[in-house]
């Protein structure tokens, strides 16, 4: 039994497994074999987005991988500029018919604000559109569950109070170094599973020391500490690579960090991203 075998259960029964494959980056032409690849390690959990370009890859990739789709848990995003309703509709048939499958397993809201105005204005309403948008697909079976991500409690709060669905998943920047504790307890009041994605900080972390002691301790690399690290703070782990050798690594965590060592983790601030401090990075892309 490895952590690739290991399931969350969401609020409404849907199992969805606890490391996943991020397609941040990887290019359209290349995403189908890197899907492929992944699956055939044993990775049953895929995440992309309508913003990453690589709806069409991914979906070849799922389609053609040698285990059957019902065993595949498929993730894509709602464009973060959608904050209508008629929009959302066309756009979550849209990306069913990239991916061309009959249905996604998950669909969040990537953003509460356009990414050019990320944590600006308020998108308020344009976000319970886009939500009932989801909801009805989810009651159409289009989508297994629904979910949002990069929202803030108040986010949480606004799509609550008018929602018949309440949000599965919240999909999040959570790293040894940016661990939003209080937003994943809020999270885990409403039964909102936190899904970390950027586990390893975009490799800024590896130039940490400490964090590097740590891993040292238990005889594994830092990406593997950092991916263990988000799996025990109760979170789905995405960590995103096109390399089959990264893959395989990144699902060897089968050990466990003590509790003083998830402290000291959790208390570490301000990871310095180099070249990708600018955050989010899908408005220039």
């Amino acid at each position: 039994m490895t952590v690739l075998n290991e399931t969350y259960t969401l609020s409404n029964g849907v199992e969805i497994p606890k490391l996943g494959l991020g397609t941040w980056f990887i290019d359209d032409d290349k995403a189908a074999d890197a899907v492929r690849a992944a699956v055939e390690i044993g990775y049953r959990n895929i995440d992309t987005a309508q913003a990453y370009g690589n709806e069409r890859g991914v979906g070849e990739g799922v389609r053609t991988a040698d285990v059957p789709r019902d065993e595949l848990f498929l993730s894509t995003k709602l464009a973060a500029e959608i904050k209508d309703y008629g929009r959302a509709v066309a756009a979550i048939d849209g990306s069913l018919a990239k991916l061309g499958t009959d249905y996604i397993d998950l669909m969040l809201i990537h953003s509460p604000q356009p990414w050019n105005d990320f944590r600006g204005g308020d998108y308020s309403e344009g976000n319970r559109a886009a939500w009932r948008a989801l909801e009805e697909a989810y009651q159409a079976g289009k989508i297994r569950s629904i979910g949002v991500s990069n929202f803030e409690q108040h986010d949480l709060e606004n799509i609550l109070q008018a929602a018949t669905v309440a949000p599965h998943a919240n999909q999040l920047l959570v790293h040894a170094g940016n661990t939003p504790s209080e937003l994943l307890d809020y999270c885990a009041s409403k039964q909102i599973l936190v899904e970390a994605y950027s586990p390893i900080a975009h490799g800024a972390i590896l130039e940490n020391p400490e964090v590097q002691a740590i891993a040292d301790k238990y005889g594994v690399s830092v990406p593997q500490l950092c991916i263990r690290y988000t799996l025990q703070l109760g979170t789905v782990s995405l960590p995103k690579t096109a390399n089959p050798e990264h893959m395989r690594s990144n699902a060897a965590v089968d050990f466990e960090i003590s509790d003083a060592d998830m402290e000291a983790l959790r208390s570490l601030r301000d990871v310095e991203y180099g070249e990708h401090t600018v955050f989010p990075v899908y408005s220039g892309k």
